[in-house]
């Protein structure tokens, strides 16, 4: 993607790559390569002490002071993200300015779309972190059976955590039987029992970079989330393995210089061909990083060319309406133009 000279944001995540720091109230001005950080009182000491390459602006009112540095600087145009600000702020930004405002959707997030060695590394710390928390979750269902889908998120985000230790990239998803039929499923009443089948979608950050992964199981005294798993029910095995075929194959076979739709293609021909395509009814993937959900789209529609240094979910799922649902995702960073799981 070109480099904008200059532009505006508001997004924490944005404003955070940018200047090495970010908090809830808060615009950044890149003008020329001339940077400006505003925000009010609260945070000026963590301000002044974390951002870097930018000049620092207390103020009570940022998008008055915003408009001041714009009008001084005497730049013609400013590019924006339309989805940094409400219809009010940006109309208070933009009043009577004699600039040209210009839309870049997700500018910000095109720009982190490769990945460097240190983000890297972050994501994948992080991913083992997440894998520490999945088997911490493991190990408390081995001696918790009968405990309802409520609970047990709630001892999901503690393991996941590591009793706070960390943040957690979202809100966990644990969902039993019929209700893993919903890809986003809520947690309900619905009690864990002997050979239940169990879906569990989880991830922690490591210094703001997110994880994500989903493991599926069975319930028993020795559960695990190991990608080789039995089932006692014959419907659920058959499902699991063609989900994790296509999980294994999309991974195996995915390589720098092929489009993003084609790997969303490799994981969904394997499905289609085992006569649930229609259960499948998301896309393959999505890019991790600072947000969870970046780019690239692993999807059916997104010709972007992949690219090494990407880092994205293989997580193909097959939902059967009213019965259970199954998932298994990775995330995995393109390296020497293969697929490296995290």
């Amino acid at each position: 993607m070109k480099e904008l000279s200059n532009y505006i944001l508001q997004n924490e995540n944005s404003v955070y790559y940018e200047v090495g720091y970010s908090c809830d109230n808060e615009i950044v001005l890149n003008l020329s390569g001339d940077k400006f950080f505003i925000t009010d009182a609260r945070y000026e000491i963590e301000a002044k002490l974390f951002t870097k390459d930018c000049e620092v602006i207390i103020s009570k009112d940022l998008i008055k002071s915003a408009r001041k540095v714009l009008k001084n600087s005497k730049i013609k145009t400013l590019h924006f993200d339309p989805s940094d600000f409400t219809l009010y702020s940006f109309e208070r930004l933009t009043n009577n300015l004699n600039i040209k405002f210009k839309r870049k959707p997700n500018f910000s997030k095109l720009k982190r779309i490769i990945k460097t060695k240190d983000e890297i590394k972050l994501i994948s710390k992080a991913m083992q972190i997440g894998r520490d928390g999945f088997n911490r979750f493991a190990s408390f269902l081995q001696d918790n059976h009968s405990k309802n889908e409520k609970f047990l998120q709630f001892k999901a985000k503690e393991m996941m955590s590591d009793s706070g230790k960390y943040d957690l990239s979202f809100d966990p998803i644990v969902a039993i039987n019929q209700n893993s039929a919903k890809p986003h499923a809520l947690p309900t009443k619905t009690k864990l029992h002997q050979d239940d089948l169990i879906l569990v979608d989880a991830g922690v950050k490591y210094k703001r970079y997110c994880s994500d992964r989903t493991c599926t199981s069975s319930y028993s005294k020795d559960i695990n989330f190991k990608r080789e798993q039995k089932f006692s029910k014959k419907e659920q095995q058959k499902v699991y393995d063609i989900v994790l075929k296509a999980q294994e194959k999309a991974i195996s076979k995915a390589r720098v210089g092929m489009k993003a739709s084609k790997i969303d293609k490799i994981a969904r021909d394997v499905i289609e061909k085992a006569g649930y395509g229609k259960y499948f009814v998301h896309s393959t993937g999505h890019g991790v990083g600072l947000d969870i959900h970046e780019y690239p789209n692993i999807n059916s529609k997104n010709d972007l060319i992949i690219e090494d240094n990407m880092v994205f979910t293989v997580e193909p799922g097959i939902y059967l309406p009213e019965k259970f649902g199954v998932r298994i995702e990775d995330t995995i960073v393109m390296q020497n133009g293969k697929a490296v799981i995290l």
